[in-house]
């Protein structure tokens, strides 16, 4: 069983949450814009994917880190 987190970490975390929601939403759109654009470079636009799939997995973490366990 996991010790809950102290306010500060979890401030710290949940400041992070929004940067990494932030940082996810606005890679949505430049792959929009870049896929709209048939001159844009595919290699860009799967490395743009590939740090997506990062930050989701990442913000996924933290969610699943700020949730408290309940007790079984």
């Amino acid at each position: 069983m996991e010790r809950p987190l102290d306010p500060a970490e979890q401030s710290r975390l949940t400041r992070r949450l929004v940067a990494l929601r932030e940082e996810h939403r606005d890679l949505d759109a430049a792959i929009a814009r870049l896929q709209a654009d048939p001159r844009a470079d595919e290699l860009a636009i799967r490395r743009l994917k590939k740090r997506k799939l990062l930050l989701k997995d990442q913000i996924a973490w933290i969610e699943n880190a700020l949730i408290p366990d309940e007790p079984a």
